[in-house]
């Protein structure tokens, strides 16, 4: 009989998290979570925050990258995973008809209702990748357009349609593919004026950055995407499920109907991966369009039951306990309590977004002293002020965030839903004494000097 005990193997092992990493797994992020000094060790969480060894609470502003919609452990998704395994249920067995992914996916559709069928899948790259192939399939042609600094995932298909150049440079040839401007209709019909794209994919908020599409965009972009015969897909992989203060991100801009949906994240509960892509039925019959085609796209572990169970338990948690007008509200008791400040910091340049998906960017000051230090930072890598904004958030304050991306001065806030005034009242004031702190020529600074000192020695 096999003898295994998880709590004594953590406890024998845990001292040894960093070095496992360094041996075994990416040895990169050991180095790079010691260089931003963020290699804490966190014994618990439970909702926004975690707690180290010490008992000390740490609010989180990160929702790991918006994947605990509902914060950490909540215990209706925690019940119907202990039901779900207590059930015993014969799943993925390849060969009937569970009822759990048919009702999963009845629940989604309820809220895009113009949508009629849902793949599942494990994450949001998968749910892209379902996306792109079925938009080829449906059109009969190769090329999918995307909007420049777009991340829909990394994988080899939902790469071609990235962005960011770091993400894509050594993995080429991808797929055909095409950037174009967000909000740049002129290039957008250029492009299909072609007679050779396939879909037009893009993020209604971005990630990277936190740019939200012109109002207007999305509603001529699907129609010029429909006169020429392509399709619309909307990736609200991070900001579909309340994270924007409407249970998907294109619904605020009214008529707008993508005809493929991709999500993920959030709808996990924080604990079994899962992505889903949501579509039109003319497009699946396309794509299953025989018997003889009933695999042709299909996944292992794609609707398993513990999958299918914690989504249950998230959208019932999303809809009786109201947590996409929560987001909305407190979203914007955020955004505005922070906008307020722009006025008060030089470098603070803008406060974007929506729902509880914010973006901090900071921008060249005005006074020659602090011009100078701007300079020295930027001449040694752009995006280290916001950096040096990130490592006292945490240290000094134990808050949680971090920057929008690569070579970015954005700081991206996308908390758990479930965040109230609390929490707001805590960010904004440990938020409003970094900055006093940087504008007097404080210890932020000298972070960033040791910063830039240890990036070059990590070289």
């Amino acid at each position: 009989m096999t003898r295994f005990d998880l709590a004594a193997l953590l406890e024998d092992r845990s001292a040894e998290r960093y070095a496992l990493h360094e041996r075994h797994l990416n040895h990169q992020l050991p180095r790079m979570l010691r260089t931003l000094g963020f290699d804490k060790v966190y014994e618990r969480a439970e909702g926004a925050y975690f707690w180290d060894a010490e008992g000390n609470d740490y609010l989180d502003m990160l929702a790991g990258f918006g994947v605990m919609g509902l914060g950490r452990h909540h215990p209706v998704v925690r019940k119907a995973l202990h039901d779900v395994l207590d059930a015993q249920l014969a799943d993925l067995t390849r060969f009937d008809c569970p009822p759990l992914p048919g009702l999963l996916a009845e629940r989604l559709l309820a809220h895009s209702p113009h949508l009629d069928r849902v793949f599942f899948g494990n994450s949001g790259t998968e749910a892209v990748e379902t996306a792109l192939k079925f938009a080829r399939r449906a059109t009969g042609r190769p090329r999918v357009l995307h909007c420049d600094h777009a991340f829909h995932g990394l994988t080899a298909g939902s790469l071609s349609v990235n962005g960011e150049k770091g993400f894509r440079d050594g993995f080429g040839p991808l797929l055909p593919d095409t950037a174009v401007a967000l909000g740049d209709l002129t290039a957008l019909e250029r492009e299909l004026a072609r007679g050779d794209v396939a879909a037009l994919i893009v993020e209604p908020v971005q990630g990277k950055g936190v740019h939200e599409a012109p109002p207007g965009y999305l509603r001529a972009a699907q129609e010029l995407l429909r006169r020429h015969k392509a399709l619309l897909i909307a990736d609200e992989v991070q900001t579909g499920l309340g994270r924007t203060g409407d249970f998907y991100a294109y619904q605020h801009e009214e008529g707008v109907e993508p005809d493929l949906v991709c999500v993920a994240k959030a709808l996990s509960g924080g604990y079994v991966p899962v992505g889903a892509t949501l579509g039109r039925d003319w497009i699946f019959k396309k794509v299953y369009s025989s018997m003889d085609r009933v695999l042709v796209h299909s996944a292992s572990f794609g609707s398993n039951a513990q999958a299918m169970a914690a989504g249950l338990a998230v959208l019932s948690v999303i809809e009786d306990d109201q947590v996409v007008a929560g987001a909305r509200a407190t979203g914007e008791l955020l955004r505005s309590r922070l906008a307020a400040l722009t006025d008060r910091y030089e470098m603070l340049a803008d406060v974007r977004g929506r729902g509880l998906m914010i973006g901090i960017e900071f921008g060249r000051p005005r006074s020659l002293k602090l011009r100078g230090r701007w300079a020295m930072l930027q001449a040694a890598r752009k995006g280290l002020f916001a950096q040096m904004v990130v490592a006292p958030l945490l240290h000094r304050h134990r808050i949680l965030t971090q920057v929008s991306g690569d070579h970015l001065e954005v700081i991206k806030l996308i908390p758990p839903l479930i965040i109230g005034e609390r929490e707001v009242d805590r960010f904004v004031a440990a938020f409003t004494a970094v900055m006093d702190d940087a504008h007097q020529g404080g210890l932020v600074w000298d972070f960033g000097r040791r910063l830039m000192k240890q990036a070059a020695a990590n070289r």
